[in-house]
């Protein structure tokens, strides 16, 4: 049976998005009211104490955004009152049982109405402490899924995780994980062993009383330290595997399905070119080469580096939603370039270079910022030979000739500043620079075959219509810098 259409799937429907506030779940709220504006009602899951510092973050984090000047124009002096109308922010937290809804009244309600959950809510972060990333990535899916059972109308649960959760060697296929077990299938993964363990070393540092930064640092170093021992690059990667197969759980008596999207940056085309939030995945490489900060980098050039526009994963994620086949057993669509129109690191590497040897970055001090080729290693072990000479010997010279003048001391901490900066980029980055797989999106590929014309235009989202040099060099570049621009200026007041 072909779908009716992405329009008539989102008419009357109420939608559930966690993690309402995160950078794609905004264009997602925005594609959505523009798309289909007789959609029944948005409830937005937000992390806030109650209801009314929910409607202030909505209030400000989404809906006074430019994102929404479209709809702004249509609506003129009523888009304030339509928007309410169909937008109901909800205090949560998906780390709590029952999503952490303390009005017991909406709680049931959302229960009765909601047709459509769409799990968002997650710290991408790839350093993040490993109790607060198995709390947020892992056991939140859990929540999200007690609730969804709950819920009498539902149609589907999509779940957004990443497609670094599986970052082995060759062609990276639609498929899950080894359930409860490491990434390569020959040991145990036993999830709650996971959660102790994690609060037992909480506890013990607590007990101690070590200090907030020491708690930190260490609770850091841990979620690193137990994915590498199950097989994965971070803790991020890890606690989203970990809530992918909790979700799997559950395939049996709920419609879920996950989308696994790639490196995520700016918008492509839609509501407008170049927008973004955030500096992560290339834009880390970016922002600082731009800057001058960053002179050396780990990749392996000769490979495609897997980026895709937020725009393109969100209508990916309507595309889901919309054509998903009820009782199919796929249930896992990765979205990305690497299989379709693969963008290679030299690619990548030499229009950072032209760009802004074009529109060389000028600094807070006025100073015009002059960049040369950047020097990318292949290997960690060569990496580090560099920062030995390029910093750690310059740097142990100038201590040993004290700092006398002030000119030194910035001198000595500028170049501490750009050594820190390029080793923890380094170190945090390279199982995915140096990744030599491509991600299949066959799965996708047949849901965007069964969209109709007027959905194809609609929700557009194959990546091989990307001219990835127009796209970086126009919209991109100049989107993330101007980003960083006003990030900069809000900082100095």
């Amino acid at each position: 049976m072909e779908p009716a259409g992405v329009t008539e799937r989102l008419l009357n429907k109420t939608v559930l998005i966690t993690g309402a506030t995160g950078f794609i779940a905004k264009l997602l709220v925005e594609k959505i009211l523009r798309l289909q504006p007789q959609v029944k009602r948005l409830y937005l899951l937000v992390r806030a104490g109650h209801q009314v510092s929910a409607q202030k973050r909505v209030e400000s984090e989404i809906q006074q955004l430019q994102l929404f000047e479209s709809l702004r124009e249509k609506y003129q002096a009523h888009f304030s009152s339509w928007f309410w109308s169909k937008v109901y922010p909800v205090a949560g937290d998906v780390s709590v049982k029952t999503l952490g809804i303390g009005n017991a009244v909406l709680a049931e309600d959302m229960v009765k109405e909601t047709n459509i959950v769409i799990h968002m809510a997650a710290t991408v972060n790839f350093r993040e402490r490993y109790d607060t990333a198995l709390a947020i990535n892992t056991m939140g899916v859990k929540h999200v899924m007690e609730f969804a059972s709950r819920c009498a109308k539902l149609e589907l649960v999509l779940l957004a995780s990443t497609a670094i959760v599986n970052l082995g060697k060759g062609i990276m296929l639609e498929k899950p994980l080894h359930q409860y077990r490491s990434y390569d299938g020959q040991s145990d993964l036993d999830i709650s062993e996971e959660m102790a363990f994690a609060e037992a070393k909480l506890k013990e540092l607590v007990c101690s009383n070590a200090s907030e930064d020491t708690i930190r640092r260490t609770m850091k170093k841990i979620g690193v330290q137990r994915a590498r021992k199950f097989g994965w690059a971070n803790a991020y990667a890890f606690t989203k595997a970990m809530g992918e197969m909790l979700a799997y759980e559950h395939r049996s008596r709920l419609p879920v399905v996950i989308i696994r999207p790639t490196a995520t940056i700016s918008t492509w085309k839609e509501p407008f070119p170049g927008w973004i939030e955030g500096v992560n995945t290339i834009d880390i490489w970016v922002t600082n080469y731009g800057k001058g900060l960053m002179k050396f980098l780990v990749g392996d050039i000769t490979s495609a580096i897997d980026i895709v526009p937020a725009d393109i994963v969100v209508n990916a994620m309507l595309c889901i939603v919309n054509c998903h086949p009820q009782g199919s057993s796929d249930m896992i669509y990765h979205i990305g370039s690497s299989t379709r129109n693969p963008f290679k690191i030299h690619e990548l590497m030499h229009l950072m270079c032209r760009y802004f040897s074009e529109k060389p970055y000028t600094n807070g001090e006025g100073d015009v910022v002059m960049v040369k080729p950047p020097n990318v290693q292949a290997a960690m072990a060569s990496f580090y030979e560099l920062m030995d000479i390029h910093y750690k010997v310059p740097l142990q010279d100038m201590l040993r000739h004290e700092l006398s003048a002030a000119i030194d001391h910035n001198r000595y901490n500028q170049l501490k500043r750009e050594y820190n900066l390029t080793v923890t980029v380094a170190e945090t980055y390279w199982p995915m620079a140096l990744f030599k797989g491509r991600f299949d999106d066959s799965n996708m590929q047949r849901l965007i075959m069964m969209m109709d014309e007027k959905d194809r235009e609609l929700i557009p989202c194959d990546t091989k219509f990307i001219n990835w040099e127009k796209y970086l060099m126009e919209t991109h570049i100049p989107g993330v810098m101007e980003y960083e621009s006003r990030a900069a200026a809000r900082a100095r007041l």
